[in-house]
């Protein structure tokens, strides 16, 4: 495992004009393109050195030019009508187990004998449905991540299959044209195919990454090479963090990265890297921590910690979480290659001990979880 700075990330597709918006998005705010460079123009990557000794990989070449296509227009959801709708659809359910709750005690008062509430406790295997997008990996990770979940527990928002159901909050992600939903026997998990078009993006920024914050999830990588970023932040000129793999030094490696600095450049970028542990075709953890009063960076692999580095802060680019993609330097790049599930956001660095009950799909209850979608 090494500390260092920011690598270069090929070039991926700009979104289309007027994406964006709800959830605070007031219109007009992001204009033609996000207000920001257009694919058309150049983009210089061109890294500065690195800043101190150790926390760097030495010089970095620019990447050739390329031509970029722009991304073909993909219609946005309301987002306040979904949010408006998730939130009638939870006052409905919280009034059904009051009205239950209310009947188990009228029956057992009455000495009328019990009923039988919900289901089997035996987890619910539902049929394998085939979807687009990459295969399933076979052998691991079949595990129910909530087997005694009521049966309204849908992985997605009712009546907008293609929108990723928040747990815990009322942010929907909503699945871009390349990306797409698996059925297993006992879990959700939203696949992508590594190409510009398959991503996932929320309504908005789910973390402040002025304060501390961890970001988790569960990553079956099927690349071995390039970069490949699960979840990352901002869609204006670079990321605020992001958190996936990518070849460092010639090693395959696990990476959590944050930006210190607006302009997007490497030497202001500061991340943690395990290159030691398989990256490859196998179920991981991926867990990253900004300690904001520490003013540190961590990276666990399951419930091992792989590292941390200290950095100056981080900056609080604008723009929405992102699944399987990342942005640089005014372009989307790290096209996730393979599927996620069982992602969290914490408005805490996590301790070990509670990273390590996150590998047993246990969350502490003194963690302060904010966001949860494929659990």
């Amino acid at each position: 495992m090494t500390d260092g700075t920011d690598h270069p990330h090929g070039p991926q597709p700009d979104p289309a004009s007027g994406s964006g918006g709800g959830y605070g998005y007031p219109p007009g705010r992001i204009p033609d393109g996000y207000g920001y460079p257009g694919p058309a123009q150049p983009n210089p990557y061109q890294p500065e050195p690195a800043q101190g000794p150790g926390q760097g990989f030495g010089p970095l070449q620019p990447p050739p030019q390329q031509q970029v296509e722009a991304f073909s227009s993909t219609p946005q959801p309301d987002w306040q009508a979904l949010a408006d709708r998730t939130e009638a659809q939870q006052r409905k359910r919280r009034t059904l187990k009051v009205g239950i709750g209310a009947l188990v005690v009228v029956v057992v008062a009455a000495g009328a004998g019990f009923f039988v509430l919900g289901g089997s406790d035996e987890p619910d295997d539902k049929p394998v449905v085939a979807t687009s997008g990459s295969p399933s990996p076979s052998g691991s990770g079949e595990q129910s991540a909530d087997p005694k979940a009521p049966e309204d527990d849908s992985p997605t928002v009712e009546g907008e299959p293609n929108l990723l159901r928040d747990r815990t909050g009322r942010m929907g992600i909503a699945l871009g044209p390349g990306a797409s939903l698996g059925e297993l026997a006992k879990r959700t998990e939203v696949r992508f195919k590594g190409t510009a078009e398959s991503y996932a993006q929320g309504a908005e920024a789910a973390v402040d990454v002025t304060k501390s914050f961890t970001v988790s999830t569960r990553a079956y990588n099927v690349s071995e090479t390039g970069s490949r970023m699960a979840v990352s932040q901002g869609d204006g000129v670079s990321y605020s963090f992001e958190l996936g793999f990518e070849v460092v030094n010639g090693k395959k490696a696990w990476v959590f990265r944050v930006q210190t600095g607006d302009k997007g450049q490497a030497a202001t970028a500061q991340q943690v890297v395990a290159d030691n542990v398989d990256t490859v075709r196998n179920w991981v953890l991926l867990t990253g921590t900004y300690d904001a009063e520490k003013k540190t960076i961590a990276l666990w692999v399951d419930d091992k910690l792989a590292g941390q580095a200290p950095v100056s802060g981080v900056w609080a680019g604008p723009g929405p979480l992102q699944l399987g993609r990342a942005r640089h330097h005014g372009i989307w790049s790290a096209a996730w290659d393979g599927p996620l599930d069982h992602v969290r956001v914490f408005d805490t660095a996590l301790t070990q001990e509670a990273v390590t009950g996150l590998k047993n799909n246990k969350v502490d209850k003194k963690s302060k979880q904010t966001h949860s979608w494929l659990i």
